[in-house]
């Protein structure tokens, strides 16, 4: 469950929002004086009033939220979408801030700018639907952070979702920015949405040089059996997956005590090193 928890940061926004309000009475002389000091004062003290409803409805949207899923294994992204949208309403109040202090009237500026803007929205028309759909995916309940997901050419852990991309880390340690309009218009398998204590482990040799399998067995049998996070089953096999033009696709399923991502990767290292170990005395 993510934390939901009011900063500093937001009790400083509340005090100088109480002293620059209180400030427009107090200081009334002073700001009638100063006309530009005025416009900086008012527009900051917009932003403000903004940020700080905007920053009070997260809270309670997320703690409402928090509450009702206490209970629950929650996978979505609701949390995420909640702050990601709450960036945008603050961005979109610092342009409206700037105007304000640039004395632009902002009702007047949007209606005179509304064809420039439709000729915008044009021109960034993928940018504007990779935003929607990065709020779709962020709002979804199909994958999450920290998920196993396989999309196009693409495999790897998502690390971050944002309003462009989707950040995953591939097997290479390598860091891939996925555009969102792809989780739409591509098939994608999330190897995480379906957790399961199963664990099938898949290794390819050349045909050249297959393996004997029933060795191998006898050999990883004795190891296997004394692991704690095994769920020992006395009918373990090596089986052939695939047999292709030049290679052989074996695989191994297994139970573990466990459905964690971490402890599976760990098993099936072992299990490969431990293969490797035998093919190398072998040779």
């Amino acid at each position: 469950m993510v934390k939901n928890k009011l900063s500093l940061s937001f009790v400083f926004r509340c005090a100088l929002w109480i002293a620059l309000s209180y400030s427009f009475v107090g200081l009334a002389s002073f700001y009638e004086k100063n006309k530009i000091i005025l416009h900086f004062a008012y527009a900051l003290n917009t932003f403000l009033t903004a940020n700080l409803l905007i920053s009070i409805g997260r809270f309670l949207i997320v703690s409402l939220y928090n509450r009702k899923h206490a209970n629950h294994d929650v996978r979505g992204n609701f949390v995420l979408g909640i702050s990601r949208v709450a960036t945008v309403l603050n961005a979109g109040m610092i342009v409206i801030t700037l105007m304000v202090a640039l004395g632009i009237d902002p009702k007047e500026f949007i209606t005179s700018m509304t064809i420039v803007a439709m000729a915008i929205a044009v021109i960034f028309r993928e940018y504007i639907t990779n935003m929607i759909s990065g709020l779709l995916v962020m709002f979804s309940d199909q994958f999450s952070i920290g998920d196993h997901i396989k999309i196009s050419n693409y495999q790897g852990k998502i690390v971050d979702i944002t309003l462009a991309n989707i950040v995953v880390r591939d097997e290479d340690d390598d860091v891939v920015l996925i555009p969102n309009n792809l989780i739409f218009t591509s098939t994608m398998v999330n190897k995480s949405s379906q957790k399961s204590n199963k664990l099938i482990v898949k290794f390819e040799l050349p045909l050249e040089k297959p393996l004997h399998v029933q060795s191998v067995e006898n050999h990883l049998r004795p190891i296997l059996k004394i692991n704690k996070n095994i769920i020992w089953d006395d009918l373990f096999k090596i089986k052939v997956a695939e047999i292709g033009k030049d290679f052989v696709k074996y695989k191994i399923e297994l139970n573990t005590i466990s459905s964690s991502n971490k402890l599976h990767y760990q098993i099936q290292n072992e299990i490969l090193n431990e293969i490797l170990l035998f093919r190398t005395r072998e040779d």
